[in-house]
């Protein structure tokens, strides 16, 4: 059975680089369902639905962040990257270029 996470033969692959697929492939999973709770909390009408839509894209954040939590513990490089452009204030684009300027 093949599995689409896959570039490369799974075979071939060691089982830190099968981690890392799975869990890239969580990541993606996890920012689909955050989309997919928004567009539908933006056309729901009644509030209940709504509030437990928004309830249940806040799990998918978790979710999310978890994953990415992980990704960035096994790629310290990545880590240092996004430091330089999340939770900061002023221009994302010139943090951007700084996180650029770190390769």
């Amino acid at each position: 059975m093949g599995f689409d996470q896959y570039h490369e033969p799974p075979d071939e692959l060691s089982p830190e680089i099968r981690t890392f697929a799975r869990m890239m492939q969580g990541l993606i999973e996890e920012a689909e369902a955050i989309d997919w709770y928004e567009q539908r909390m933006s056309v729901e009408t009644d509030n209940d639905a709504k509030r437990i839509m928004q309830e249940e894209q806040t799990e998918e954040m978790k979710h999310f962040s978890m994953d990415l939590e992980f990704l960035l513990r096994k790629k310290p490089e990545w880590h240092t990257i996004l430091k330089t452009v999340l939770f900061r204030s002023g221009n994302i684009v010139a943090h951007g270029e700084e996180a650029e300027e770190l390769k």
